[in-house]
Formats: structure tokens, sequence, C-alpha cells
């Protein structure tokens, strides 16, 4: 080092001065203070630094001031020289106003075999670099410098190294460290240069490639013309619309495939029809459109709840979904797409519980568009997968149209009444909807129409259906079943008061003011008015007595005879004025006041129901006889009643056992309805039982359960559905199987209140509590297990 001399200095904010260069410096206050100080006490010569944000710079260069004037915006200005790398010292006094520092010149060593390949290697990569730019001049004065750490300082003219990088290099006086540092960022910069221009050249070789296809396809549609031989209408426009289109990678290439087919066809070609068609069904479809689903739960909730009472699991379910998938999105994981992320609910129920409506009501929890497939009476299997193009008038599946109507990839899609799909000659649609509702599967569904993936992972699909049994066993094996088993009396109130009426009150012009219908009112009309486990006949009851109450408000003469009155209040008292006589009475307490009619619950595809079984015997040679077009399964079950109770006839107390050996005939009610299943055995046993002791059957008692030749109860289905039955046709007493026990979790707690429910394991312990009097058998009726 050499020994320290006493200069101003000037720190810089925005500039890094090396060794070497010449550099111009706007004056400010500080910079004319250094300047003139320099000019007056330290020959011309100032100390250079940059100005750091945490410290004081340990280096800086010093510079001589060789011209001061003014810049092109008449700033004053002064150009310097930077002569040589200098550490900082302490600082020290001096005159004017300037900082003054002690500045300590720093010395090379001369450069060895190492920095030499090394100043070797840097002059090459700067060279290269220079070349790319075609800057020759600047290369011939890189090739003269020959002092190393000269030629490492010449980076402070570098374009690509930042000032941080810059400071770096002032602050490395080895001139090894400084080669090795430049060698790696000039070899980054190439390295970033090459990836750009390649990035450029493949830019500029796409768009030769397009203008070379724009002046062909310009020269072949002159050829066509002088040809007589206009392309066919729209071929270009379809092209333009396939490139621009949002489309995924293997749909554009099957699009363009068919666009140059039309390109190359003839106008009078019939192809050239159905390759437009296809094109714009594939431009329709939103491949890339997706909703954003809705993240506030409580939200999604509030409004299932606002539009459907009850139908708790099935709400759970919706939220469950909504939960996962807003959990999914705040964690980052992938939510849009792929195997198996779709879900399929299946709502199964009787008419009216509102499983259609249901589906309107998701979409909006959910925030997704809805729109609803009828598969009701579908025979065909093209409705589900689409027709093959070779056809003519092929069109697209219902699905692919669903799709293409929902405007997005992820609606919510319901499969309304797919119970009611058949099949003929032309396919069977259920097995089409296997792969639609598989979440496995439907991430590529192919429809015959398109021939192209189309991906349905992301789609809510919700299916309705009255009855499982009509479903096909792997297509509901595909689905989640989600019941609605009907609604209780008070359930029926709360919907008709808080969904019914104001929607009524709405169409018959009404006001809450203007007509008044009393919860007693409603109570009456679900209980003597109606016997279904939904609420549709409900609301037309209550649309017809609106509208008798719009004509009395209108001014027509009331029933009563009452002038024009301005408000109208519907009771118990005048619900007989508004919709006549009831048309539903308890009938169980006269249909068993005889001896053998039992009173049985059974479920259709209206829900549950009752279901009076009658048995009598008539003088003869023996057998039985079976009416009320009963089906294969409940025949047999009649058989094995009549065996258990000719086996155990003295167990029973039956005193006159031959009876059961004349001519037994039952009787189902009513015999234009067919009837089928094995859950009426134990209303079987206990029809031919009261009919052979001559005792009737309690009045106020169900009972559903399958018989075996022992007379073990075993379990049957749709427990919920006959407690609601029963409880509408005012029993108080059902004895269900013992196995069936469990379902009763199912069963609102107000039915379980108004009904008393016996589990059973043995038709004998039924027996004894359900015909009037006690079994007087000289054995008790018990067997081993079935």
């Amino acid at each position: 080092m050499a020994a320290p001399t006493r200069l101003p200095v000037l720190f810089l904010t925005d500039l890094v001065v090396l060794p070497g260069m010449v550099v111009p410096i706007e004056l400010d206050d500080a910079a004319r203070a250094a300047v003139d100080a320099a000019g007056s006490s330290a020959g011309g010569r100032l100390l250079i630094a940059p100005r750091l944000e945490d410290r004081y710079a340990s280096y800086g260069v010093v510079a001589s001031i060789v011209q001061q004037g003014r810049l092109a915006t008449g700033e004053p200005a002064a150009v310097i020289r930077a002569e040589h790398r200098a550490r900082i010292g302490s600082g020290v006094s001096g005159p004017g106003s300037a900082l003054w520092v002690e500045a300590e010149e720093v010395q090379h060593a001369e450069p060895d075999e190492t920095v030499k390949a090394l100043a070797a290697e840097y002059k090459a990569l700067v060279v290269s670099t220079l070349q790319r730019r075609d800057a020759w001049q600047v290369i011939d004065t890189v090739n003269r410098v020959n002092d190393t750490s000269a030629l490492a300082d010449l980076a402070g003219y570098a374009p690509y190294l930042d000032d941080a990088k810059k400071r770096q290099l002032l602050e490395t006086p080895d001139v090894v460290q400084r080669l090795t540092l430049l060698i790696g960022w000039t070899k980054d910069h190439i390295a970033e240069v090459e990836v750009n221009e390649k990035i450029a050249d493949d830019v500029r070789e796409g768009m030769e490639k397009s203008q070379r296809e724009f002046l062909l396809k310009q020269q072949l549609a002159a050829i066509r013309k002088e040809l007589g031989e206009d392309a066919p209408e729209g071929a270009e426009d379809y092209r333009s619309r396939v490139e621009q289109a949002d489309l995924p990678d293997e749909v554009r290439k099957a699009a363009l495939r068919e666009v140059g087919k039309l390109e190359r066809g003839s106008d009078q070609s019939p192809e050239a029809g159905w390759i437009r068609t296809w094109l714009d069904t594939v431009l329709e479809l939103p491949w890339n459109k997706r909703t954003r689903d809705a993240t506030d739960i409580a939200a999604a909730r509030a409004v299932l709840d606002a539009d459907h009472h009850g139908l708790e699991d099935v709400k759970d379910r919706i939220v469950e979904y909504l939960a996962v998938r807003a959990r999914r999105a705040e964690r980052g994981l992938e939510i849009v797409g792929g195997r198996g992320s779709g879900a399929v609910l299946a709502l199964v129920g009787p008419p009216g519980v509102g499983k259609t409506s249901l589906g309107e009501s998701v979409a909006r929890a959910l925030g997704r568009t809805f729109v609803r497939v009828a598969l009701g009476g579908v025979r065909d299997e093209a409705e589900i997968r689409g027709h093959r193009r070779t056809y003519v008038g092929a069109l697209p599946g219902r699905i692919v149209r669903a799709i293409s109507e929902a405007g997005s990839m992820n609606p919510v899609v319901l499969l309304d009444e797919i119970d009611k799909v058949g099949s003929d000659y032309r396919g069977d649609p259920a097995a089409a909807l296997l792969e639609v509702l598989d979440p496995a599967q439907n991430h590529t569904f192919r429809d015959h129409y398109l021939e192209v993936d189309l991906d349905l992972s992301d789609v809510l699909f919700l299916a309705t259906a009255n009855v499982v049994e009509s479903v096909p066993q792997a297509l509901l094996d595909r689905m989640e079943v989600v019941a609605l088993d009907g609604y209780t009396e008070d359930d029926k109130i709360a919907i008709a008061r808080d969904f019914l009426l104001p929607r009524q009150l709405e169409r018959a012009a009404l006001t809450a003011d203007e007509v008044r219908l009393t919860d007693e009112a409603l109570r009456m009309m679900a209980a003597d008015y109606t016997r279904e486990p939904g609420v549709r006949q409900l609301e037309r009851l209550i649309a017809k007595a609106l509208r008798k109450a719009t004509t009395r408000l209108v001014g027509l003469p009331a029933p009563t005879g009452d002038s024009r009155p301005d408000r109208v209040v519907i009771d118990l008292a005048n619900l007989r004025d508004y919709l006549g006589r009831p048309r539903f009475t308890s009938e169980a307490h006269e249909r068993t006041s005889v001896p053998g009619v039992a009173t049985g619950l059974a479920v259709t595809g209206l829900g549950g129901d009752v279901l009076f079984i009658e048995a009598n015997a008539v003088e003869g040679k023996g057998g039985l006889t079976l009416t009320g077009q009963l089906g294969d399964v409940m025949k047999e079950s009649a058989q094995i009643a009549l065996s258990y109770v000719r086996a155990h006839a003295v167990a029973l107390g039956i005193t006159r056992p031959e009876i059961l050996d004349s001519n037994i005939h039952i009787h189902v009610p009513a015999g234009a309805v067919p009837k089928d299943g094995p859950s009426a055995g134990v209303t079987m046993v206990t029809a031919l039982t009261s009919m052979a002791l001559g005792r009737p059957v309690r009045s106020d008692v169900g009972m559903t359960g399958e018989v075996t030749l022992n007379g073990r109860v075993l379990p049957i289905g749709g427990v919920k559905q006959k407690l609601l039955a029963a409880q509408r046709a005012g029993l108080t007493t059902v004895f269900v199987p013992q196995r069936n026990e469990p379902d009763l979790d199912d069963v609102p707690a107000e039915v379980l209140a108004a009904i008393d429910v016996r589990p059973v394991s043995d038709v004998a312990d039924l027996l004894a509590n359900a015909i009037e009097g006690e079994l007087t058998g000289t054995e008790p009726v018990r067997h081993s297990a079935a």
C-alpha cells in the first residue's frame, strides 16, 4: 500500500465507478462542494465511492476532474476520469464544506500464469458477447488492453451487470477473485442470451410459417377462382375460429383436421354440412371454462335451508362436498378435473318431496350453473352417447348438449327420473350411463358424435328416482344413494306455511293481509284431504282454497252468503266450504272390525302406504286362492303363511284346525293395483290366524315383515316410509322385524313419539299382541334359528 492521501470524497447513489471509466456526474450541493475542494486543495483529484444503505463503502476510486460544464438540460455537471482503486480510511478535516478522508492506493502484484489464463478466458467471453452486438470498435479496444486488473475493471461499462455486482467488483481488490466472478457472470449472461435468441428464432419461424401458409392459401383461393371452384363458404372462418378458440390440444388437432377436409372438399359434397355441424358443436362447448365454487359454507347451507325444509341428509352431503373442495383450494391442492374428483348423488324418494327442485337449490348454493336432463321414457342409447356422424341428422348425446347449455365444465346436472329409463332394440341407455356416472372413468368420456375425450369429472351429477329397484344394480353402484322418504305431518305444515302458501299467494295476486290460512286448517288438509308422502297435492289444495278466496274478494257471493269481505280467514270451521268434504278418513277400525283382516304396511313408487289383507274360508276340498294382482313373491308369502298357521294351529289356540283345510281365499285390495314383495308375510299370518280363531285384529295395529316357515320374522326395507304411512293412517302400534331396529334411527322423533314401534323376531309374539284376546294354545310357539 502507498502512503495515505487526503482527498475530498463524493458518495454516488445511482452510479458505480470502476478504475478506467470516464463518466459525467451531475453537480448537486454535495458534488459541487467535493469538486470545488478537489480543484482548490487536492490538485484536481477526489475520491468517488458508492453510497451504501447499511455502512460506508470500504473502497472507492481516485478520480481526476477532466472538464466542468452543463448538461443538455442546463444542469451543472463535471466529467471525471477514474484512475485507480483506493481503500477508504478514516475521515479527516479539510477546507471547504466537503467531506475529507484518507485514501490508500491499492497496489496490484505482477500477474502470474493463473491470472493470465483467467484474463484470456474472460477476454474471449467479452469478445463473444460483443460480437453478438456487432460492436467491432469496442472489440478492438478490449483486445488492446493488456493489464489484467484494467481488463477486469472494464466490466464497469457492462450493461448486463447491475450496480450490486459492480460494487462487489469495486470492493474486490484481488484480480483473481474479480476475474473468477466476471467469468461466471458473463457465462450466465451468454446462456440467457442464447435462450432468448432461440425463443426469438422460434417465434420468427412460426411467424414465417404463418405468413407462408397465408400466401399459399391466397394462391389456392386464386386458383380455385380461376377454375370456377370457390372454396366452401366459411372454411377460412372456421380455421380462424378454431385457432382462436381455447381448446385442449387433442381437440384442436381434431378440429383442424376437419377444417382441412372442409377446405379441400367441394361445396356440393354432403360431408361439408356434417363437418360444419360438428365444428359448430365443438366450438360451442366450454372446454376450459369453469365457474368458481362458493367458499362460504355457512352461506351455502343457508341457501339450502331457505329453499327446502328438512332433507338434512342431502344438505349435509352437499355441504360436505363443498367443504372438502374449499379445504383443498385453501391448501393449494388440485381441485379441478381428474380421476375420481367428481360426485354422483342419487336422490331416491316418492313424488312431491322436492327431488327435482333440490337440484336448482344445490346449484345456487355452490355458485354453479344448473341444467336438467329428463330421462323419463328414454330408450335409445344414442340419446346418452350421441349418434355416429355417418348417420343423417346425427347429434351429440344429451350429456354433451347439457354441458354446452350450461356454458361451463363444472355445472350441476340433474338426471331426472333415472329409474324410468327403458331399453329396446336401439340399446340400453342405462348401460351408456355407466361411464357418465363413474367418477373413475368420466374424465375421459367419449361421445360417439364428438369422438374426442370430454372431461366430466368436475360435474356434480344429481340423479332422481322414485324406486331404486328399477335402477340397474351396476348403475346404482356408481351413485351415492340419499333417501328422501317423505315428510311427517309437522313437516308438511311447516313447508306449507313457509314455502307453499307464500308462493300460491303470489300466483293468486293475494297478500297475507287479504287471506289467512290457519295452521289448524293446514293440518286438517294434510291429514284428511291428502295421503301422500310429498306436498304436491297439498299445494294444489292450497291453490284451490286461495282461488275460492279470491272469488269472495272480487265480490262474488260467499258460500255462507256474506257480503264482499276485506279479509278472508280459512280455518277448521269453514275449510269444507273451500275444499269440499275430506277425501280420506281413518278406515282401519272399520276394515279390521271383522275377523280375518289385518293391516299391513307397504312401499310403492308413491311412498309408504297401508295394506289391508283379508282372509276367508269356504267349504271345499282345500286349496289356496289369491286375488288382488299379487306378484310371485307375494304369492309365495301367502303359501308360507298358510303352512305356518296349519303347522302351529294347536299352539296358536285354534280350536277348529279343520277350517284351515277348507278352501282359503286371500284377497289384497285394491284389486286394480299390482302388488309384490315379501314384507306382507307377517300380515298374512295374522289375517289367517284371526280368521281361524274368529277374533278380529286390533284396529290400531299395523305390521310389516317377511316370515319363514318356522315363524322367524326377517328384515325388510322402507321402514321409515312405512312408519310415515302408519302415522298418516292413524295407527298407534306397529310391529317391525327385530333386525330392522337400527333403521329406527332414521325415523323422525315425532313419528316415534306418536307410534309405539315394537320390534319382534318371532311371529308368535306379534300374534299374541295383535289379535284381540289371548292365545290359548296348548304349547308355546317357538322355534330354532331358521
